[in-house]
């Protein structure tokens, strides 16, 4: 007998901020509670919003733009990103993600693989709801 496929409807999605004031809400998707070695999130960075500089020693972290503009700086290295756009980071790369826009919030889904505790660092975070933006844009890569 094989195992079931994971669902989770979009209802039961629940996004944090990793600490209180953040301009970033993550929801995990899927991650080691489902039994996956990785983790897919949903990430909405608010207009201006950014994440602090962080590195994983042993994950690679993987973003796809689905709506929105920003800047990545990995290292030495700078990119723009646009909808559409995938950003491989490498294992160990102290990196950044900067929503460039003063007006639109940017929105990824981002893989951690391996998750390297990702997941539960975010879900120890305050709850920060998705708004129905968010949702539209989860729904359908739109906002």
């Amino acid at each position: 007998m094989t195992d079931a496929p994971l669902h989770t409807p979009l209802r039961d999605i629940t996004a944090h901020h990793i600490t209180a004031g953040d301009t970033v809400k993550l929801a995990v998707l899927t991650g080691p509670r489902d039994g996956s070695p990785t983790t897919v999130v949903f990430e909405v960075w608010e207009p201006g919003g950014a994440q602090p500089l962080n590195w994983h020693p042993e994950s690679v972290e993987t973003f796809v733009v689905l709506a929105g503009h920003g800047r990545a700086a990995s290292d030495e290295h700078e990119r723009d990103l646009a909808p559409g756009d995938v950003l491989v980071l490498p294992v160990g790369s102290k990196h950044r993600i900067v929503n460039a826009s003063a007006t639109e919030r940017l929105y990824t889904l981002t893989v951690m693989a391996p998750d390297e505790g990702f997941a539960d660092l975010i879900e120890r975070g305050p709850v920060a709801a998705l708004d129905e933006q968010d949702l539209a844009v989860l729904r359908a890569g739109t906002p």
